[in-house]
């Protein structure tokens, strides 16, 4: 078992690399959200490290103030959804604040979305189609487009492939079948939060967005 100081020190190696570990979103038709941690393409947390999330996690549909209830199983939460809703969350206390090598007290914040009916950001990051169910995409922070971004696509096959944004913050999907698609992309800004009662300097910003191509 770790010691506390080991863990401490894993979680911030972990936190530095926001493309190592992703909440994202999944949902077969108008079944339950499933929220799962881990790596997209590689392996998922389960037992304690997901059931310790269950309670930090804010699933909403249309309205951010009215969260669904989570529930926690082995390897994912869970919890009923509002039919023809794209759903969304957001978790900031996945890791505690940690000093980075030059003093700087950081946090990790988590924005995933699950769907692509809804054509406006929600979120502080994240992937707004063009179109419903559309293929492109517009990568925002708060309010506007990051240009230039790398932006990993995981594809039903769990083949992974790295694009970029372009100048306007877009993205164009290369389509490569029908199955589930999750794409992952990481933002670090300096800025003032409040998070689990610490001022922390800088954000470290993980988007995941994930939905179905029939």
């Amino acid at each position: 078992m770790k010691t506390p100081a080991l863990l401490s020190l894993a979680l911030a190696v972990l936190a530095g690399s926001a493309q190592a570990h992703q909440l994202w979103i999944e949902r077969d038709g108008d079944g339950p959200a499933r929220v799962f941690v881990g790596d997209v393409d590689g392996e998922r947390d389960r037992g304690e490290e997901v059931a310790k999330l269950a309670g930090t996690t804010r699933l909403f549909a249309a309205d951010p103030a009215a969260p669904l209830k989570l529930t926690a199983h082995d390897d994912r939460l869970e919890a009923p959804a509002p039919a023809g809703a794209d759903l969304r969350l957001v978790n900031d206390q996945v890791w505690k604040p940690w000093r980075a090598k030059d003093g700087t007290l950081k946090a990790a914040v988590f924005n995933a979305r699950e769907g692509r009916r809804d054509t406006r950001a929600a979120l502080d990051y994240e992937f707004v189609p063009a179109a419903p169910q559309g293929d492109r995409f517009t990568l925002v922070f708060k309010g506007q487009p990051v240009a230039g971004k790398t932006v990993t696509v995981v594809d039903p096959n769990q083949w992974a492939k790295r694009l970029k944004t372009d100048a306007e913050g877009r993205l164009a999907l290369p389509a490569r079948g029908p199955g589930r698609y999750v794409l992952v992309a990481s933002h670090s800004v300096k800025e003032k939060r409040q998070v689990v009662g610490e001022t922390v300097d800088a954000v470290d910003y993980t988007a995941t967005l994930s939905f179905v191509v029939h």
